[in-house]
């Protein structure tokens, strides 16, 4: 299954034949718009953008690292995205790091990648100090902020100094680097500890094949502009939020963290976001709740009816009627793409009704990553969408209720894992990307992702019950902050049941039993009901038989997916 595009879209290369056309394109558009320690906004126009990434890859070819592994680690920021363009474009191959990894496995992955510099933000300074003396191999490190050279240690701004002058000198060896799109160019390692994380190797090809497919089916252009929120070492973020970006001439924009989003969404008015659900269904919850508040919910809700009665004829006032939520938001907001998990329905239509499109999609870094996605002419809420026009989608071996796992064919899919040729062959099987992931198709195409293949628990009698599913239904509790379910074996029965940790929303247990104090019976008792009540929705094979409760959240990857290996279930 695959999907025809909406619409034509201009033809790239590899990321230096998109940078050099966008350049040319959108030369004096604002490619960064930056907030200065002082609170200013400042601009970086596309023209200087393509100036500093000629004058940083330069400099790097300089110091003898072409063809070589560059890492970058750091928040996300402007020097983040030059340094991985000014490397994928002429350099070598790029290598992001995850920048809450200990230091421990950050000095792993540099050892795994054969990484011969690294590009740090100057909060990691004190780590790679310690990192250098373990790993001789990195011949450098380029400090994003320190203003001097040190031994192996170099500034940053002191190699664009050097590359800009080498530029104006004549030297056209790395402009004039040939890109083979066909090559491994870009490492990423999948989340997980270092030694079960794998690298996922992909080519320029991969990434910009994703890039023209998703714009093929949604609409973006030079007007628009994004704030970044997720993490750019992922590669959700840094191809759509990024790359991506930089392909339609938008403007990119960083968060100064997860506190601040709502002020600079004000100050940076963006008009796309991309997101995570947990992030969403945050923001969701908190304009419901400013609106009660307010005691303004009988208002909002007449106003959702009106809305709603209008658009069946056609006629669309949403942002009047919600103006304050949409203002709230930077006042220009028109799209919001949601990936890496699954998003609550009601989220997706509840920002829609609000006037805010909000599709869903899913990917993996090995298809780089977007492989389905929602239409605004074409969606379901309760779906991850459609195949991209890059890639054919598949259920493998669907059983009687029709799921089973999807596996992708595409230009978009990875060339392979980095030195793990046994992974590589179990994953890549007759052209086709075994995701390891379960779903099933409508008959209208749509997918729908039931859970992942190695969590699945089955029963004695063959029954499949899927944790993500059960999850789904305890984590629509307002008691519930998040919970993971795991099936049990039971010797005496030789029957295998399903057992649930759950992590109550202590402020909503609070509010609702009015204490600022309550004990562990009375947690037990409110969510003890809310089990009672999921258990009923449900046949009795995947009813929750036991659940022990925590207090402190699980632990999780970048995107915000619990990290079940690190779990200990007994």
């Amino acid at each position: 299954m695959t999907t025809k595009p909406n619409r034509e879209v201009r033809q790239i290369r590899d990321f230096k034949d998109m940078l050099v056309q966008s350049a040319e394109l959108y030369g004096d558009n604002e490619a960064f718009y930056l907030k200065s320690e002082d609170g200013t906004y400042r601009s970086i126009k596309y023209r200087e953008f393509k100036r500093e990434v000629d004058s940083f890859g330069t400099a790097l070819v300089n110091l003898g690292l072409k063809g070589k592994f560059i890492a970058v680690i750091g928040e996300n920021r402007y020097e983040w995205c030059l340094t991985y363009l000014a490397v994928a474009n002429g350099v070598g191959i790029i290598v992001p790091l995850d920048r809450e990894l200990p230091r421990d496995e950050i000095e792993n992955l540099l050892i795994r990648s054969h990484a011969s510099a690294v590009v740090f933000s100057g909060k990691h300074e004190k780590d790679m100090r310690i990192i250098s003396a373990a790993v001789p191999h990195v011949e450098y490190f380029i400090n994003m902020d320190a203003g001097d050279d040190d031994g192996r240690f170099l500034s940053m701004k002191k190699l664009l100094q050097k590359g800009s002058e080498l530029l104006d000198a004549g030297d056209r060896t790395y402009i004039d680097a040939e890109i083979d799109p066909d090559a491994f160019g870009v490492l990423i390692f999948t989340s997980g500890t270092t030694d079960l994380a794998k690298g996922v190797m992909l080519s320029h090809r991969n990434i910009v094949s994703n890039i023209m497919a998703v714009c093929s089916v949604l609409y973006i252009d030079d007007t628009d502009s994004t704030l970044i929120m997720l993490p750019l070492h992922h590669t959700y973020a840094c191809t759509t939020s990024f790359l991506l970006m930089l392909y339609n001439g938008c403007r990119i924009s960083f968060i100064e963290g997860l506190r601040h989003i709502a002020r600079n969404m004000k100050e940076t008015s963006p008009s796309i976001i991309m997101a995570v659900p947990l992030l969403l269904e945050s923001m969701y919850k908190k304009i419901w709740d400013s609106i009660n508040k307010q005691k303004s919910a009988y208002k909002v809700k007449a106003a959702l009816g009106i809305s709603k009665l209008l658009l069946l004829f056609g006629i669309d006032i949403r942002k009047k009627l919600f103006r304050q939520i949409h203002e709230n938001m930077g006042g220009r907001l028109r799209l919001i793409i949601s990936g890496a998990a699954a998003l609550e329905p009601a989220v997706s239509k509840g920002f829609r009704d609000f006037g805010i499109p909000l599709m869903q999609g899913y990917g993996l870094t090995e298809c780089s990553p977007i492989v389905t996605v929602n239409q605004l002419e074409r969606f379901r809420d309760d779906s991850v969408g459609l195949p991209l026009p890059c890639n054919e989608v598949m259920i493998y071996k669907p059983n009687k209720e029709g799921i089973g796992e999807i596996i992708v064919k595409g230009s978009n899919v990875m060339l392979g894992y980095f030195e793990n040729s046994l992974a590589t062959e179990k994953a890549l099987r007759n052209g086709w990307f075994h995701t390891g992931d379960l779903g099933r198709m409508t008959r209208e195409g749509f997918f729908n992702i039931t859970g992942r293949k190695k969590n699945v628990i089955v029963t004695k009698n063959g029954k499949n019950i899927y944790p993500e599913e059960v999850e789904a239904y305890l984590n629509k509790s307002p008691f519930i902050a998040e919970s993971l379910v795991y099936g049990k074996d039971d010797e005496a029965s030789e029957e295998t049941f399903v057992y649930a940790i759950i992590v109550p929303a202590m402020d909503i247990i609070k509010e609702r039993l009015g204490k600022t104090e309550v004990t562990e019976d009375e947690v037990f008792r409110i969510i003890d009901a809310e089990v009672r009540n999921v258990n009923k929705k449900m046949p009795l094979y995947k009813r929750i038989l036991r659940f022990t409760i925590r207090q402190e959240e699980f632990a999780k990857t970048s995107t915000r997916k619990i990290k079940r290996y690190m779990e200990k279930i007994s």
